[in-house]
């Protein structure tokens, strides 16, 4: 896996639909004092939400916020994704843009339009898309990469074996590789062999972990705070996740927490980070960013890691 130190990731899906501008541009402002570098957006964000159909309310309100704060763009790294956006408004799956050649620079050109940037820091491949083959796919990257629109490539929700596979193809194209990763993962974990409610998760695996750490991969985390469940009473952990084994690593989060002097979230994002894994943090308000980026100060130790193993 990459050998840089881990940081938090803004994960900015709410932003212009359910976060509005005034508490988005407060979160983004609060984030970049407090330190923080990646944004991480995609052009499907967020079509369930958009009384419009389709997405694009998150890039544009970074744009928007780039356009208020001159010199921003220079302080700040966006990485963004390609795959899902319905190309019929209301009308998903069934329109979902896949990942032809045309598909993905079409979907760039326009994610660059909304953000009013000439580039972008990382793009991902938001997810599979077995109906093309994925020598095109590998290529329209490696294109988009060598005119300079996208510094580095990534896939997100990927089979590693798929990743691996493009990583091969794009050597014999000579063209830039994925080089990231981004998958599901979090302290608590579903029940094994137990598919998760959430159309389009892939859980973060062993083979996944394995292929970022045998090729210094980066390792991206959503859902990293499972919705606010870790500390929220109004938001109950899904069904998949009733097993002896939440119960006991609860337990020991709980102490965890208590000795270090940290909130539950913050240990969760440690976790993570002391694992090499960048964790993307959802955000409504400014204390909650302000509370994740705090995380990076809470040091796990080897015991530490060792018991939350013990219990999982």
């Amino acid at each position: 896996m990459n050998t840089t130190a881990s940081q938090i990731v803004l994960g900015t899906m709410d932003f212009g639909t359910r976060v509005d501008l005034d508490r988005a541009f407060a979160i983004l402002d609060s984030f970049v004092a407090g330190g923080g570098v990646w944004l991480d957006t995609a052009n499907c964000y967020s079509f369930w939400a958009d009384p419009s159909g389709v997405g694009g309310a998150s890039e544009r309100l970074i744009g928007a916020w780039l356009r208020a704060r001159p010199g921003a763009r220079d302080v700040v790294r966006i990485a963004t994704k390609v795959r899902q956006n319905p190309l019929v408004p209301h009308s998903w799956p069934q329109s979902a843009e896949g990942l032809s050649a045309r598909a993905v620079h079409a979907g760039t050109e326009e994610s660059l339009r909304r953000l009013g940037v000439d580039h972008v820091d990382l793009l991902w491949a938001h997810a599979e898309d077995r109906a093309v083959p994925l020598e095109e796919t590998v290529g329209a990257f490696g294109e988009l990469v060598a005119k300079g629109v996208a510094l580095q490539v990534g896939a997100a929700n990927h089979a590693a074996w798929r990743v691996q596979q493009a990583r091969s193809l794009a050597r014999e194209q000579g063209v830039e590789p994925w080089t990231s990763l981004q998958l599901r993962h979090s302290l608590l974990q579903p029940r094994p062999l137990t598919p998760v409610a959430e159309a389009g998760h892939r859980m973060l695996g062993a083979e996944d972990l394995d292929l970022a750490r045998s090729h210094g991969l980066a390792v991206w985390s959503y859902s990293s705070l499972l919705w606010g469940s870790y500390v929220r009473t109004d938001k109950p952990l899904p069904q998949t996740y009733d097993h002896p084994g939440t119960t006991r690593v609860l337990s020991v989060l709980d102490e965890v927490a208590d000795e270090l002097s940290a909130t539950p979230n913050q240990v969760v994002l440690a976790w993570l980070m002391r694992q090499g894994i960048d964790p993307i943090v959802g955000a409504s308000r400014v204390e909650q960013i302000e509370e994740a980026l705090a995380a990076r100060r809470v040091r796990l130790g080897d015991e530490h890691l060792a018991r939350f193993a013990e219990a999982r």
